[in-house]
């Protein structure tokens, strides 16, 4: 599906009057992709050197988001915790601003009625074996039932109500129990890529060294990929994998300088909800420090294809395929749900 700039500016966002006039600039989807590196990459610098008394440390200076879980909705229509496991929302978000939004040095405001949009939607699961993890891409442009709003494209719901009605839309259509929410913005996408060097990955036959602003330019590209989106949401996933194969080199992990570096750079720049303590983040580092790139999945959510819907083009979802995902992650079974269907996978090879 090719969904150029124009289709960009009939989001479903309101028209919000005090949002900043030079907020007018795009920022694009890479930015999630470096908040499950945080989440995953320091567990592995842990074990590879930089020591317990880092990932204690740098856990501690980690951003938290306040009330970023919905607390209106009513228990019978939430969905019931998963089996096992743990399921993370990663949002990367439009901030319209010039200035940093999440992390420590945040300047301005996660989210403002109108002024930033989830760009990116990434559901992680970790298993409860602590044997691989899961990732799974929402496309932004997914047509579903946004509470008090009717149906709209999911990243309008960041919009519309910041993170808990972004997580109430998501769990919604999903039934998955979200268990945390990490988001990161521009400035946090800009530092992590550079804090690892940058990375090579190959476009067209040609490997290619990328530093953050030239990564960017890479992930948001859609025009001149056959499946436009769909295939922008495997070079955000590929992306990711090559940065958490850097961070795992071994002039990384050995060197307790550079790591602590990586680290400080990490927690810096991803914020994450304030459930989450710096007791549970240091467990889920140290659980999951095993967790490899060559053994993660990345796929994108099951869809039945596009469509024109109130003048905007959307995705629709592929509502039988996906219950059967979602079954898998409710129920922490989603090494049999990957070798028993077919996917739209990230291969092996680079795009």
């Amino acid at each position: 599906m090719h969904q150029g700039e124009e289709a960009d500016r009939t989001e479903n966002t309101p028209d919000v009057a005090d949002a900043t006039p030079r907020a007018r600039r795009r920022v694009r989807p890479g930015r999630v992709l470096l908040g499950a590196l945080a989440l995953l990459g320091a567990g592995v610098l842990m074990a590879g050197g930089a020591g317990w008394w880092a990932v204690d440390h740098y856990t501690g200076k980690v951003e938290r988001i306040p009330d970023a879980f919905p607390t209106k909705v009513p228990p019978a229509e939430q969905p019931a915790p998963s089996k096992g496991g743990t399921t993370f929302l990663l949002v990367g978000v439009d901030s319209r601003s010039d200035l940093p939004t999440t992390g420590r040095d945040a300047k301005a405001p996660a989210w403002r009625y109108g002024a930033q949009r989830s760009d990116t939607m990434m559901l992680i699961h970790l298993p409860e074996d602590h044997s691989n993890a899961y990732v799974v891409s929402l496309p932004r442009d997914s047509w579903v039932p946004v509470p008090g709003h009717g149906d709209a494209k999911l990243n309008a719901a960041f919009s519309w109500g910041g993170s808990p009605l972004l997580i109430d839309t998501v769990q919604r259509f999903t039934d998955v129990r979200i268990d945390h929410l990490a988001v990161i913005d521009w400035e946090g996408f800009k530092h992590l890529t550079d804090a690892v060097g940058g990375v090579d990955l190959t476009v067209g036959g040609e490997v290619r060294h990328m530093n953050g602003e030239q990564g960017l330019r890479y992930v948001r590209e859609r025009k001149n990929l056959a499946r436009g989106d769909f295939d922008r949401t495997h070079r955000q996933q590929n992306f990711l994998r090559a940065v958490l194969n850097k961070v795992m080199t071994p002039r990384n992990l050995t060197n307790p300088v550079k790591a602590s570096e990586l680290l400080d750079d990490l927690t810096a720049s991803v914020s994450v909800d304030d459930r989450l303590s710096d007791s549970d983040l240091r467990e889920l580092l140290w659980n999951n420090r095993e967790v490899r790139p060559g053994r993660m999945v990345f796929m994108n959510a099951p869809v039945a294809g596009t469509d024109m819907i109130k003048g905007q083009s959307v995705v629709l979802v592929d509502k039988k395929k996906s219950a059967e995902l979602w079954a898998a992650m409710r129920n922490d079974t989603m090494a049999d749900y990957v070798a028993g269907h077919r996917l739209d996978r990230l291969g092996t090879g680079t795009r």
